[in-house]
């Protein structure tokens, strides 16, 4: 895929981490799945990223009373190094756009809610990913601020999976997933910016876009 196309790209990502002191968090897990412009896949939910990162401390409390079970998953075998999650990630991005664009602008951007919170995360401790992405964000919870308090619409109810599987078809949702799982998170988050997108269509004047 050439670089000025990648540019049309999200990377869909989201992380949990052992407190909300982002200065002094640590990662805990990483998601991301890659759809176009029009938030459709571009390959198979199977290859998404989702993984767990080994972690030996003591995690805030409200993350250890909310999230016991990823914790324990951090502390098992399941999890990884956060230099192979940053491989990981890197990986990924490689296969569908190739080697990072010189030109940061054309690199594919990321997308999520909070964004910013996980960008700071990246800066921290991903290095290869920030190498391959573009240097804005696209943050689903400033859409959904002006969808609320400027258009007066309804809420995204994204703890509910009928609707993200309504919103995202793309979605692969198992029992075991919900809020705070970073996986299910990036899903939801691609349904509700659609959610936004079908509201927006109906009381803001349209231009084609092809």
């Amino acid at each position: 895929m050439s670089s000025r196309r990648s540019a049309n790209h999200y990377l869909w990502f989201d992380t949990e981490y052992s407190t909300l002191d982002l200065e002094n968090a640590k990662l805990l897990q990483v998601a991301m799945l890659v759809t176009d412009a029009k938030l459709k896949r571009l390959h198979p939910p199977e290859e998404d990223v989702n993984v767990f990162i080994r972690f030996d401390g003591t995690p805030a409390a409200w993350v250890q009373e909310n999230l016991a079970p990823l914790v324990e998953t951090c502390k098992s075998d399941q999890a990884i190094s956060v230099e192979e999650s940053d491989t990981a990630l890197a990986e990924y991005i490689d296969k569908y756009f190739g080697a990072p664009s010189k030109e940061i602008r054309l690199r594919p951007m990321l997308a999520g809610n909070s964004i910013h919170a996980d960008w700071f995360l990246v800066r921290r401790f991903l290095p290869k990913l920030m190498d391959r992405v573009h240097y804005r964000l696209l943050d689903v919870t400033t859409v959904k601020m002006e969808w609320l308090r400027w258009f007066k619409g309804s809420s995204f109810d994204k703890e509910n999976p009928v609707q993200v599987r309504r919103y995202f078809p793309g979605a692969l949702i198992s029992q075991d997933l919900g809020p705070h799982d970073a996986y299910y998170d990036i899903q939801a988050s691609v349904a509700e910016l659609s959610f936004y997108r079908s509201g927006l269509t109906k009381v803001v004047p349209q231009k084609a876009n092809t």
